[in-house]
């Protein structure tokens, strides 16, 4: 970008915005590595044999020639022939590449990503209502692209740490659930990261690529210095981990049915031996620790948290109201206390329903974004421990075709190097697993709002056929307009990741 700022017309911003995508790409494949994630789940067994070898063949390959070219006495036949057979390996490994992306996309766009160049996006993401902010954070400078169908500009931003201070100012207020303070610190943010582009915004949809710590932040409740409005006024909000991850997102699901079942909701686990509903006074005898280091891994990361394994409650009550929205002739399954476990999470048969709710704790790991997550109970009746942590690597092996995922209890587990990839890997996950919309909460709401928020949400999106989009919105406006959820700390920490339409 520093180019761009020297020479204006020779498309620098461009190729800074197409470096941008091929990083977040890298970025995630290192964080599924962390993670351990099994990503070839489902891939055609000879696809994968074949993809073995041919790695292999070409390690082997590249060491024989580091060899020969390295030995003096080596002959011009020699280093002919080994280059012929790097060659001739690597065409049959682009071979098999595009086999791969013909037969197994989403396998493909994670280990062998092709990000969309800047035309791409414009052809392929968006449409005439839609702009997309492109955000990328640096150590001196950081930058914003805004995009339409038909054009793209580039802003220079404040420094990462500018940002961030702004940034972490506002989500320290999430934590401690200071709903006043934390409507006081919405302008400052929104002074350095929007503002510069308020003439550009002419569109009705926002489509976010945030980075770093803007990842969660709640756009929609940002406004511009003049009016003081929050952008859900006027604007559909759509997050995603990258530009080209929508790509992969729609190529997957454009031939789908839609599952034949409606709903299926987890809520309310069981996470302590101390819990009431844990047997009258029987008590195990020991608590089996996890093996999984994963598992222990995870279980850290989640009493890092202030907030710890605080039971959910109100969640019942949230999944409750919910399913009476459900016609009594539709099919629809739930999961409380106990039975909102592994097992549960993990069931093929949630494969079948079109909306998977799952009202627990996840947790953001921003530190250590692969120890992301899904807590459910972590006890059984009689007070043994059970291994109640859906990781980002099972996730990622979920078969969930669903219309959407809601994960509406969400909180943020901030350390003190903020990264974004937390939230893009538990939403990836999820879209990898085969949901092409993810409804995540950046931070723990009270359960009375959260209960509020959803309830409309569904009544909003069952009852008057809106969009997952549009009845998020409505449903955050409805709430902005009444005075005892008129704070943005109430509604705002609800974003919509993945497709809009």
């Amino acid at each position: 970008m520093e180019l761009h700022q020297q020479n204006p017309s020779q498309g620098y911003d461009k190729q800074a915005f197409n470096i941008s995508e091929r990083s977040r790409a890298r970025t995630l494949l290192e964080l599924l590595t962390e993670a351990n994630a099994n990503i070839k789940e489902g891939v055609a067994p000879q696809l994968l044999a074949q993809e073995k070898s041919l790695q292999g063949q070409l390690d082997a390959t590249e060491k024989q020639r580091l060899e020969i070219y390295n030995n003096p006495n080596s002959t011009d036949e020699q280093k002919t022939a080994i280059n012929q057979k790097h060659k001739t390996l690597l065409e049959q490994y682009r071979e098999l590449q595009t086999d791969l992306r013909q037969q197994s996309p989403n396998y493909a766009a994670l280990k062998y990503p092709q990000p969309l160049t800047l035309e791409e996006v414009q052809q392929q993401i968006l449409d005439q209502d839609t702009v997309l902010l492109q955000y990328s954070l640096g150590e001196e400078k950081s930058y914003l692209w805004v995009v339409t169908k038909e054009e793209m500009t580039s802003y220079q931003l404040p420094s990462q740490e500018e940002i961030e201070k702004r940034a972490e100012n506002l989500l320290d207020f999430t934590t401690q659930g200071n709903s006043k303070a934390f409507s006081q610190e919405l302008p400052p943010l929104s002074k350095i990261i929007l503002d510069p582009v308020k003439d550009k915004l002419t569109k009705k949809r926002i489509l976010l690529v945030a980075d770093g710590v803007l990842q969660y932040i709640p756009f929609a409740a940002l406004s511009f210095s003049e009016n003081q409005q929050p952008l859900i006024t006027e604007y559909d909000i759509i997050n995603l981990p990258s530009s080209s991850s929508l790509a992969t997102i729609r190529h997957e699901t454009q031939a789908r049915q839609s599952a034949p079942k409606a709903l299926a909701i987890l809520a309310n686990p069981v996470f302590s031996r101390d819990d009431e509903r844990v047997n009258n006074g029987k008590t195990a005898l020991s608590q089996p620790q996890p093996s999984d280091l994963g598992s222990l891994a995870l279980q850290r990361s989640v009493r890092n948290l202030e907030e710890g394994f605080d039971p959910l409650p109100g969640t019942r009550q949230e999944a409750e109201a919910i399913l009476n929205l459900i016609p009594e002739d539709t099919e629809k399954t739930s999961a409380f206390d106990f039975d909102a476990n592994l097992t549960a999470a993990t069931n093929p048969e949630l494969s079948q329903y079109r909306i998977v709710h799952l009202a627990t704790h996840g947790i953001l790991n921003t530190e250590s974004p692969e120890l992301s997550g899904i807590v459910l109970s972590l006890v059984d009746e009689t007070g043994n421990y059970i291994n109640g942590f859906l990781r980002l690597n099972d996730i990622f092996n979920l078969k969930l075709p669903a219309d959407i995922v809601v994960l509406s209890a969400c909180e943020t587990g901030r350390g003190k190097d903020i990264k974004g990839e937390g939230l893009v890997g538990l939403t990836r996950g999820f879209m990898y697993a085969g949901s092409p919309r993810v409804l995540v909460s950046l931070w723990k709401v009270d359960d009375k709002a959260t209960a509020e928020i959803m309830t409309r949400f569904y009544r909003l999106m069952l009852k008057k056929k809106l969009s997952p989009a549009e009845a998020l919105r409505k449903a955050q406006l409805e709430m902005q307009q009444e005075t005892e959820w008129r704070s943005p700390y109430y509604w705002a920490a609800f974003v919509l990741q993945g497709e809009w339409n």
